[in-house]
């Protein structure tokens, strides 16, 4: 087997003789193609959002080794196309098995035209492996033992947080998992406290009177977490012409990467500062200590508050790191395009964005608005994610010199 790493090349920049022999336009991009059935053979799969955040990094890590290697082949091309395909057959197959029927339709259909198909799928294989076989002890293998809080004898909800053990995976870019871990959210006898929270009471209530049409909209958009959403915002910059295959294979697999980074390191911020949500603050309201914070029994977000702690936003640092990557894809001759995704939870509407910064600052209101983010966790996330982002492109641009 080959054992050489596959990151720092995954990271360098592409020989310009690559880019000439693969100048695969839109039209006939099979990296975004693929991208787009993965995201939707992992929402099929009905996972939750870091394994699936995960498993597209697997997937798209492995897609951009296999099109390395086949770009290496006299019959450049359709070898390319091919190995990918089978770099996401391997992977999807072994990652998610309730999909492998699925996923073999999808090969089968993409490669049937390709005489030297089984050359070429091993080709795809063989990376998809080495993917796998690297990243196989990346997951924590201690038990869950996070402590509910209570006292003796109180009643609790019995339902565990989500991911505890997150934070302890290996990232695939950054150092450890606290390297932009932030500093504590704002004291409960705070100013800005007291206003975060009667914000959040008004405008993220599930019958607030105060939310305008449009911010109860975006609040059930990005109500959906699932890689699809995201990846989708990815495909505008990757669908724009004069793109090739490999440099799409760069950008889907730095994008995947850096996302699961995130998510390692929001969990790690997450469960050290372990801030109580708005729903748990807001029917507490007289327990903070704060006489500007009034109690309001019967309070509930608009949306549904994720199982896990409020501070910070991991929706926040997603699209920080996704802006981050898409804005260093941006060149003097070229500016990115208009931003768009569509979302499940909003019955597949399509939303838009002039500018990474306009998307980013969507998600965080979107998380205010819906009830399950107080404004400095937005800001904290978004920060974050941005620190990730330029990391990682920090790291590809390091590995070039």
């Amino acid at each position: 087997m080959n054992t050489r790493p596959f990151l720092p090349r995954f990271l360098a920049p592409l020989a310009g003789a690559l880019f000439a022999t693969l100048a695969l336009h839109a039209q006939a991009d099979v990296v975004t193609d693929w991208n787009q059935r993965s995201a939707q053979f992992i929402g099929d799969a009905r996972i939750g959002t870091p394994p699936a955040v995960r498993v597209m990094a697997l997937v798209q890590t492995a897609a951009h080794e296999a099109a390395l290697d086949a770009s290496r082949l006299p019959a450049a091309p359709r070898a390319v196309d091919t190995a990918i395909a089978a770099a996401h057959r391997i992977t999807i197959s072994q990652l998610l098995p309730t999909q492998r029927a699925a996923v073999e339709a999808a090969f089968q259909a993409a490669t049937a035209d390709d005489p030297q198909r089984d050359a070429h799928a091993a080709v795809g294989e063989r990376a998809a492996q080495r993917v796998l076989a690297a990243r196989a002890g990346d997951m924590p293998t201690a038990a869950d033992a996070y402590r509910p809080h209570t006292t003796p004898g109180a009643y609790v909800p019995t339902t565990l947080p989500a991911v505890t053990l997150w934070s302890q995976r290996k990232p695939w870019l950054l150092e450890r998992a606290d390297q932009f871990r932030p500093g504590p959210p704002p004291a409960l006898d705070s100013d800005r406290w007291a206003r975060e929270y009667n914000e959040i009471k008004v405008l993220g209530a599930r019958d607030s009177k105060q939310r305008s049409t449009e911010q109860t909209e975006i609040a059930r958009f990005w109500d959906y977490s699932l890689p699809a959403i995201y990846h989708g915002v990815v495909r505008s910059v990757a669908l724009q012409p004069g793109r090739d295959v490999l440099a799409n294979a760069r950008l889907f697999a730095t994008v995947a990467q850096a996302m699961d980074d995130a998510l390692i390191a929001v969990f790690d911020a997450k469960y050290s500062h372990n801030r109580w949500r708005p729903v748990t603050a807001i029917r507490n309201g007289d327990a903070d200590g704060h006489d500007a914070t009034e109690r309001d029994a019967g309070w509930s977000p608009l949306i549904d508050t994720p199982m896990h702690p409020e501070y910070p936003c991991a929706h926040c640092i997603l699209a920080g790191t996704v802006a981050t990557v898409l804005k260093a894809e941006s060149k003097p001759t070229r500016a990115l395009p208009v931003l768009t995704t569509s979302s499940p939870t909003a019955q597949g509407a399509v939303r838009q964005w002039n500018s990474p910064e306009a998307f980013m600052r969507e998600v965080a209101q979107a998380r205010i608005v819906g009830g399950v983010h107080f404004r400095s966790s937005t800001e904290a996330g978004l920060a974050m994610g941005q620190r990730i982002g330029e990391w990682a492109v920090k790291r590809s641009l390091a590995a070039a010199q």
